[in-house]
């Protein structure tokens, strides 16, 4: 008679599948030695998968993020935590984040951005706990809104954005997003930072649209409500 299969041992931190036990393993790993976010950050795609956070609402993760985008996230404060807090830590984060940004490709680099949101979130950057962090993340947020790539705009435009990105900055990282036809609801605090001039931004981008005889896209709206959306004769 055959032995039943034992059991599988508990995972660690109430994980219940693969990639939830690797990510456990890796945050641990960071926790014991920072150095190690290098080889978490680059296997995390492999070990969690990279579908859409949010598959019905936006099945190509541009908006609301990956699974890896996650568990990058949580790597970023996994590393934050080990750093500590005060001047040293501070230092310390900033130059990794910057370090794993300007070595990782595009899906790395969104996992960068997404951890200032978690860190924003957690208020582990409120009050001028993490002056470094900030400026390093103003600048990484800055080199993602130059780009062209949807994913990379719509993760510089989370929670840290709307704390820490001034609002010159602010108003063309958002103009940007309809421009390039991603949703508006990758905008944090959207509709708290709103103000005229993105207003008139919206209006002036809509009238471009209709003299060059295209669609006006229907986000528009969201920023001034008095523009038409769609395409007119």
């Amino acid at each position: 008679m055959t032995e039943p299969a034992p059991a599988a041992p508990a995972a660690p931190d109430g994980a219940t599948t693969e990639g939830e036990r690797w990510l456990a393993e890796a945050r641990a790993g960071v926790a014991q030695d920072p150095a190690a976010v290098s080889r978490a950050f680059a296997l995390a795609g492999r070990k969690v998968g990279r579908a859409p956070v949010r598959p019905d609402a936006d099945p190509t993760g541009i908006v609301h993020g990956t699974v890896d985008d996650e568990a990058r996230a949580a790597i970023v404060v996994a590393l934050a935590e080990a750093l500590g807090r005060g001047a040293d830590g501070d230092a310390s984060l900033a130059a990794r984040l910057a370090d794993l940004y300007q070595h990782g490709d595009t899906a790395e680099r969104r996992g960068v951005l997404r951890g200032l949101d978690a860190l924003t979130a957690r208020g582990a950057l409120a009050d001028d706990a993490a002056p470094s962090v900030v400026a390093v993340g103003r600048d990484l947020a800055a080199d993602a809104l130059r780009t062209n790539d949807q994913s990379l705009v719509a993760a510089a435009v989370g929670p840290f954005a709307a704390a820490h990105l001034d609002q010159h900055a602010w108003r063309h990282a958002v103009l940007k997003l309809v421009f390039m036809g991603v949703s508006l609801d990758a905008v944090a605090g959207l509709d708290d930072r709103a103000d005229d001039e993105l207003a008139r931004m919206a209006r002036d981008f809509a009238a471009e649209r209709r003299a060059a005889g295209r669609v006006v896209p229907d986000d528009v709206a969201r920023l001034a409500p008095d523009v038409t959306t769609g395409r007119t004769a």
